[in-house]
């Protein structure tokens, strides 16, 4: 299904902690799909609103995090019966929940570290070993992330997710390979290995040009041997499948260093710009980011028409 005489609306923005970096997406996505001929509008959305001309053919979601991630754009579409691109309502919802997924992914089998919830406020002590992670249930891009070596740390951490949520996700800390996997109408893409050149892989890292950080190397198709691929790309399968999330995703997997992967989550709606891990992936397997962004937008017509 050609989009060279299809008329998309490409939304971006967000009222959400991701909104800059959404803007620089979305910016990419546009400038992508009217390379590969299409009508593109571009919606800066500010606020948990639609406005935007509702005669078009393709909704480009490519609002991160809160709103746009969560499920609430989506169903606000549904309700307007405009196609939109990537995970549908249900999906959406339970990939962005952490507190969903994770209970999803131990019901499926799909390997992921020992995790909990605690009352971030009032403050609840982890009952996991140290160290633990503590972070937001419902966030993206590592906002919130605290890797808790000490007791001591646990309680400023809490403090920081409670500016989020009430309720904190500890998960067991294994250290190893940060890795990512794109998947792309149920087909795994090269494995994608994150190296942060300080710390671990936070929003600073992941967008120094936003905060500051020293940022991140990347290294695509992963240096691991053929069946440690595979396994990665499996888990990444096997999590991405469990939720029933359609047309794409980035699944973001550690591998310890007995060489097990460990899923973390699942994003729905990953960076998209050219630098982006899953256009990297993209790249490696052939396709660049025009075209990426042309598959993405003719499956999600394919499976949603008006």
């Amino acid at each position: 299904m050609a989009i060279d005489d299809k008329t998309i609306a490409v939304l971006m923005g967000g009222p959400g902690n991701e909104r800059e970096v959404s803007l620089v997406s979305g910016k990419s996505v546009a400038g992508a799909l009217a390379e590969c001929g299409a009508n593109v509008i571009e919606v800066d959305l500010k606020e948990e609103e639609l406005s935007f001309p509702e005669d078009v053919d393709l909704a480009f979601n490519v609002i991160h995090g809160t709103f746009g991630e969560d499920g609430a754009l989506q169903k606000m579409l549904n309700a307007r019966r405009i196609p939109y691109t990537g995970a549908g309502a249900s999906s959406s919802e339970l990939a962005f929940d952490k507190g969903l997924s994770k209970k999803r992914f131990a019901e499926s089998g799909v390997p992921t570290p020992v995790f909990e919830f605690i009352a971030a406020k009032p403050q609840e002590l982890p009952s996991i070993a140290l160290p633990y992670v503590i972070k937001p249930p419902r966030e993206g891009s590592s906002v919130g992330v605290h890797i808790v070596h000490e007791h001591e740390q646990a309680e400023s951490a809490l403090e920081d997710v409670s500016r989020y949520d009430l309720i904190a996700l500890v998960e067991e800390f294994i250290p190893g390979k940060e890795l990512t996997v794109g998947i792309i109408n149920d087909e795994a893409l090269p494995v994608v290995h994150i190296q942060p050149r300080s710390g671990f892989y936070d929003m600073n890292n992941k967008y120094p040009w936003l905060g500051g950080g020293d940022g991140s190397e990347y290294f695509c198709p992963a240096d691991l041997d053929d069946d440690t691929t595979r396994r990665v790309q499996e888990a990444a399968l096997s999590a991405h499948r469990s939720l029933g999330v359609e047309v794409y995703s980035r699944v973001d997997v550690i591998l310890s260093a007995e060489g097990v992967p460990y899923v973390l989550e699942v994003n729905t709606i990953p960076g998209m710009t050219e630098t982006s891990l899953l256009p990297k992936a993209a790249l490696s397997a052939g396709f660049d980011f025009p075209c990426l962004c042309e598959r993405i937008a003719e499956l999600s017509m394919a499976i949603r028409k008006r």
